[in-house]
Protein backbone atom coordinates (compact mmCIF):
# COMPACT_ATOMS: atom_id res chain seq x y z
CA UNK A 1 0.00 0.00 0.00
CA UNK A 2 0.97 3.43 -0.96
CA UNK A 3 0.33 6.99 0.58
CA UNK A 4 -2.76 8.49 -1.21
CA UNK A 5 -4.40 4.80 -1.31
CA UNK A 6 -7.81 5.19 -0.16
CA UNK A 7 -8.36 3.15 2.98
CA UNK A 8 -11.85 1.69 4.40
CA UNK A 9 -11.88 3.04 8.15
CA UNK A 10 -11.91 0.81 11.00
CA UNK A 11 -15.36 0.19 12.84
CA UNK A 12 -16.20 -0.13 16.51
CA UNK A 13 -14.24 1.75 19.44
CA UNK A 14 -11.02 2.44 18.41
CA UNK A 15 -7.41 1.30 20.74
CA UNK A 16 -5.52 3.34 22.37
CA UNK A 17 -2.95 3.81 19.85
CA UNK A 18 -5.28 4.82 17.17
CA UNK A 19 -7.30 7.29 20.27
CA UNK A 20 -3.33 8.54 21.32
CA UNK A 21 -1.74 9.09 17.58
CA UNK A 22 -4.75 10.75 16.44
CA UNK A 23 -4.84 13.69 19.63
CA UNK A 24 -0.74 13.93 18.89
CA UNK A 25 -1.44 14.59 15.54
CA UNK A 26 -4.01 17.50 16.22
CA UNK A 27 -1.39 19.09 18.75
CA UNK A 28 1.14 18.88 15.93
CA UNK A 29 -1.48 20.96 13.84
CA UNK A 30 -2.19 23.10 16.60
CA UNK A 31 1.27 24.24 17.78
CA UNK A 32 2.62 24.60 14.45
CA UNK A 33 -0.36 26.66 13.11
CA UNK A 34 -0.03 28.77 16.63
CA UNK A 35 3.35 29.37 15.94
CA UNK A 36 3.41 30.58 12.16
CA UNK A 37 0.11 32.75 13.18
CA UNK A 38 2.14 34.47 16.22
CA UNK A 39 5.01 34.73 14.54
CA UNK A 40 3.76 37.06 11.92
CA UNK A 41 2.25 39.01 15.30
CA UNK A 42 5.10 42.32 16.54
CA UNK A 43 3.26 41.97 19.77
CA UNK A 44 4.32 38.34 20.34
CA UNK A 45 6.42 38.51 23.08
CA UNK A 46 10.19 36.51 22.15
CA UNK A 47 10.68 34.45 25.17
CA UNK A 48 6.88 32.77 24.34
CA UNK A 49 7.56 32.57 20.70
CA UNK A 50 11.33 30.99 21.42
CA UNK A 51 9.85 28.33 23.95
CA UNK A 52 6.93 27.31 21.25
CA UNK A 53 9.39 27.62 18.62
CA UNK A 54 12.10 25.03 20.78
CA UNK A 55 8.60 22.84 21.55
CA UNK A 56 7.68 22.07 17.68
CA UNK A 57 11.14 21.43 16.74
CA UNK A 58 11.80 18.64 19.47
CA UNK A 59 8.54 17.52 19.92
CA UNK A 60 8.59 16.67 15.72
CA UNK A 61 11.96 15.37 15.95
CA UNK A 62 11.67 13.16 18.45
CA UNK A 63 7.64 11.79 17.22
CA UNK A 64 8.95 10.99 14.05
CA UNK A 65 12.61 9.37 15.45
CA UNK A 66 10.01 7.49 17.26
CA UNK A 67 8.07 6.77 14.01
CA UNK A 68 10.91 5.39 11.64
CA UNK A 69 13.44 3.74 14.30
CA UNK A 70 10.71 1.61 16.27
CA UNK A 71 7.10 1.81 15.03
CA UNK A 72 7.51 1.63 11.63
CA UNK A 73 9.38 -1.57 12.04
CA UNK A 74 6.90 -3.35 14.23
CA UNK A 75 4.03 -2.72 11.64
CA UNK A 76 6.12 -3.50 8.88
CA UNK A 77 6.62 -6.79 10.53
CA UNK A 78 3.14 -7.60 10.47
CA UNK A 79 1.94 -6.47 7.94
CA UNK A 80 5.01 -6.37 5.01
CA UNK A 81 2.12 -5.13 2.19
CA UNK A 82 2.50 -1.88 4.11
CA UNK A 83 6.53 -1.33 3.94
CA UNK A 84 5.80 0.71 1.05
CA UNK A 85 3.83 3.30 2.27
CA UNK A 86 5.85 3.62 5.42
CA UNK A 87 9.03 4.48 3.41
CA UNK A 88 7.00 6.62 1.63
CA UNK A 89 6.13 8.28 4.72
CA UNK A 90 9.87 8.13 6.09
CA UNK A 91 11.51 10.26 3.36
CA UNK A 92 8.52 13.00 3.99
CA UNK A 93 10.55 12.66 7.50
CA UNK A 94 13.92 13.74 6.43
CA UNK A 95 11.78 16.51 4.14
CA UNK A 96 10.39 17.84 7.23
CA UNK A 97 13.61 17.87 9.08
CA UNK A 98 15.40 19.92 6.89
CA UNK A 99 12.60 22.52 7.44
CA UNK A 100 12.75 21.96 11.23
CA UNK A 101 16.67 22.48 11.00
CA UNK A 102 15.69 26.07 9.26
CA UNK A 103 12.69 26.51 11.79
CA UNK A 104 15.49 25.98 14.81
CA UNK A 105 17.72 28.48 13.07
CA UNK A 106 15.78 31.33 12.00
CA UNK A 107 16.48 34.26 14.73
CA UNK A 108 13.50 35.26 17.23
CA UNK A 109 13.56 39.02 17.68
CA UNK A 110 11.00 41.49 19.24
CA UNK A 111 8.88 42.96 16.66
CA UNK A 112 10.50 44.06 13.08
CA UNK A 113 12.78 41.15 11.59
CA UNK A 114 11.36 37.98 12.25
CA UNK A 115 11.01 37.32 8.55
CA UNK A 116 13.08 34.28 8.51
CA UNK A 117 11.11 32.74 11.29
CA UNK A 118 7.31 33.57 9.71
CA UNK A 119 8.97 31.67 6.20
CA UNK A 120 10.47 28.88 8.77
CA UNK A 121 7.36 28.38 10.37
CA UNK A 122 4.72 28.43 7.43
CA UNK A 123 6.64 25.73 5.60
CA UNK A 124 6.91 23.72 8.74
CA UNK A 125 3.20 24.24 9.72
CA UNK A 126 2.31 23.27 5.90
CA UNK A 127 4.50 20.03 5.63
CA UNK A 128 3.16 18.98 8.91
CA UNK A 129 -0.42 19.34 7.90
CA UNK A 130 0.63 18.12 4.02
CA UNK A 131 2.07 14.99 5.62
CA UNK A 132 -0.66 13.88 8.23
CA UNK A 133 -3.01 14.12 5.79
CA UNK A 134 -0.89 11.20 3.28
CA UNK A 135 0.00 9.89 7.03
CA UNK A 136 -3.62 9.16 9.19
CA UNK A 137 -5.25 7.22 6.39
CA UNK A 138 -2.13 4.78 6.56
CA UNK A 139 -1.38 4.75 9.80
CA UNK A 140 -4.73 4.63 11.69
CA UNK A 141 -5.91 1.67 10.38
CA UNK A 142 -2.28 -0.08 10.58
CA UNK A 143 -2.25 0.53 14.38
CA UNK A 144 -5.97 -0.63 14.39
CA UNK A 145 -4.74 -4.16 13.37
CA UNK A 146 -1.91 -4.50 14.39
CA UNK A 147 -0.91 -2.70 17.87
CA UNK A 148 -3.00 -4.29 20.46
CA UNK A 149 -3.13 -1.82 23.62
CA UNK A 150 -0.25 -3.78 26.06
CA UNK A 151 1.87 -3.34 23.09
CA UNK A 152 0.86 0.09 22.81
CA UNK A 153 1.64 0.98 26.50
CA UNK A 154 4.94 -0.56 25.76
CA UNK A 155 5.56 1.71 22.99
CA UNK A 156 4.02 4.84 24.36
CA UNK A 157 6.06 4.16 27.54
CA UNK A 158 9.30 4.19 26.05
CA UNK A 159 8.53 7.34 23.82
CA UNK A 160 7.60 9.34 26.76
CA UNK A 161 10.70 7.68 28.80
CA UNK A 162 12.85 9.20 25.93
CA UNK A 163 10.95 12.54 24.73
CA UNK A 164 13.18 15.58 25.20
CA UNK A 165 12.56 18.13 28.11
CA UNK A 166 12.07 20.85 25.93
CA UNK A 167 8.36 22.47 26.67
CA UNK A 168 7.37 19.80 27.79
CA UNK A 169 4.50 21.71 29.87
CA UNK A 170 3.03 22.56 26.54
CA UNK A 171 2.32 18.93 25.64
CA UNK A 172 -0.23 19.18 28.33
CA UNK A 173 -1.55 22.65 26.90
CA UNK A 174 -1.79 21.21 23.70
CA UNK A 175 -3.55 18.22 24.47
CA UNK A 176 -6.00 20.10 27.26
CA UNK A 177 -6.74 22.58 24.34
CA UNK A 178 -7.58 19.98 21.63
CA UNK A 179 -8.28 16.61 23.75
CA UNK A 180 -11.67 15.65 25.24
CA UNK A 181 -11.27 13.58 28.80
CA UNK A 182 -11.63 10.84 27.11
CA UNK A 183 -8.71 11.24 25.08
CA UNK A 184 -6.68 12.87 28.05
CA UNK A 185 -7.19 9.68 29.97
CA UNK A 186 -5.84 7.69 27.08
CA UNK A 187 -2.71 9.68 27.38
CA UNK A 188 -2.35 10.58 30.65
CA UNK A 189 -2.74 6.73 31.50
CA UNK A 190 0.85 5.56 30.31
CA UNK A 191 2.82 8.78 32.28
CA UNK A 192 5.14 7.82 35.15
CA UNK A 193 3.21 9.17 39.12
CA UNK A 194 6.09 11.47 39.01
CA UNK A 195 5.11 13.30 35.89
CA UNK A 196 1.47 12.89 36.86
CA UNK A 197 2.68 14.94 40.12
CA UNK A 198 3.35 17.94 37.88
CA UNK A 199 0.40 18.08 35.85
CA UNK A 200 -1.29 21.20 37.23
CA UNK A 201 1.95 22.92 37.84
CA UNK A 202 2.84 22.31 33.98
CA UNK A 203 -0.62 23.18 33.04
CA UNK A 204 -0.96 26.77 34.60
CA UNK A 205 2.54 27.38 32.55
CA UNK A 206 1.78 26.09 29.46
CA UNK A 207 -2.04 28.33 30.14
CA UNK A 208 -0.09 31.54 30.26
CA UNK A 209 2.60 30.69 27.72
CA UNK A 210 -0.28 29.91 24.87
CA UNK A 211 -2.47 33.07 26.22
CA UNK A 212 0.35 35.40 25.71
CA UNK A 213 1.02 34.19 22.37
CA UNK A 214 -2.68 34.79 21.38
CA UNK A 215 -3.21 37.98 22.50
CA UNK A 216 -3.80 40.79 19.98
CA UNK A 217 -2.53 43.89 20.28
CA UNK A 218 -5.51 45.44 21.71
CA UNK A 219 -5.69 42.77 24.55
CA UNK A 220 -1.71 43.59 25.06
CA UNK A 221 -2.34 47.15 25.47
CA UNK A 222 -5.32 46.89 27.47
CA UNK A 223 -3.02 44.48 29.94
CA UNK A 224 -0.43 47.79 29.82
CA UNK A 225 -3.44 50.21 30.51
CA UNK A 226 -4.51 48.16 33.37
CA UNK A 227 -0.81 47.65 34.98
CA UNK A 228 -0.15 51.70 34.29
CA UNK A 229 -3.18 51.92 36.46
CA UNK A 230 -2.62 50.14 38.61
CA UNK A 231 0.66 51.80 39.69
CA UNK A 232 -1.05 55.26 39.25
CA UNK A 233 -3.28 54.16 42.42
CA UNK A 234 -0.71 53.17 44.32
CA UNK A 235 1.61 56.38 44.03
CA UNK A 236 -1.33 58.26 44.50
CA UNK A 237 -2.03 55.85 47.78
CA UNK A 238 1.55 56.70 48.78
Amino acid sequence: MSVGETVVSVQGPESAAVVETRLLHKMHRAATCLLAEAAQKPAAPSAALEELRDFVVAALRHHHESEDDVLWPQLTAADPAAATGLAELEAEHDALDASLDALADASVRDGAGRAPLISAAVAVRDLVHTHLEHEEPLLLPALEAHMPDDAWAEFSRAVIASAPPVGAHLNIGFFEQVGSPAELAVVTANLPPAALDLVPAMREQAEATLRSLKATEQDLKATEQDLKATEQGRTVTA
